[in-house]
């Protein structure tokens, strides 16, 4: 299970937040809090987690609710973005308009100078992969991060063209993606669980 983490002023804000370390709003502690209940009911083995606050806050609520210690990694942060971090998406749009454009055309562009969609998959997936395979046979790992580093691994994951990430569709806060691992390899057994009636805002930050 990969699960989003709750709303921050930046998404609010239309904000890229990138790997900047911005907490959880209340309405984001609140949404942790109601979305671990149901994470806590599916009895989960393990828990990992992004280093950053808001992703560490909202995987403290499933900890607590589960008594299951959480592992932090630096692997599993958002996209660093370089200068597009902190600006809004109108300001992105107007000061590196094709930039944006061939990114959301699904051209590898480093966003702001900073990293590609395949390089974020090429540090988190192994992060993923590696407590999956810890687990007991049929077991539960919650892996909490954040909008765009869940759709680059699930897009690794299960071996799509990077070109097609987009098209995974985005993440709302606190919502999840579960991936179940088959004959064949992983498939995507839900996406943007627990959304409905929640906007999907900020997702890749």
């Amino acid at each position: 299970m990969l699960w989003r983490h709750g709303q921050t002023a930046w998404n609010l804000e239309d904000r890229f937040q990138g790997n900047t370390d911005i907490e959880l709003t209340e309405t984001g502690l609140a949404q942790a809090r109601r979305a671990a209940r149901v994470l806590a009911a599916m009895k989960p083995d393990a828990i990992i987690s992004s280093d950053l606050r808001r992703a560490a806050a909202t995987a403290a609520e499933l900890s607590a609710l589960t008594d299951l210690p959480v592992e932090h990694y630096e692997g599993l942060r958002e996209t660093y973005a370089g200068v597009w971090q902190g600006l809004t998406h109108s300001e992105i749009v107007g000061r590196f308009g094709e930039e944006y454009a061939a990114w959301k055309r699904g051209e590898p562009v480093r966003r702001g100078g900073g990293e590609l969609e395949t390089e974020v998959a090429d540090r988190a997936a192994p992060v993923v992969l590696g407590a999956a395979d810890k687990l007991p046979d049929g077991g539960v790992l919650v892996a909490v991060c954040h909008g765009g580093t869940i759709r680059t691994t699930i897009g690794r994951l299960l071996g799509l063209d990077p070109v097609s990430w987009e098209s995974l569709g985005g993440l709302s806060n606190c919502c999840w993606s579960v991936l179940g691992e088959g004959v064949r390899g992983w498939r995507l057994n839900e996406h943007n669980a627990g959304s409905l009636p929640e906007p999907v805002i900020g997702d890749d930050t």
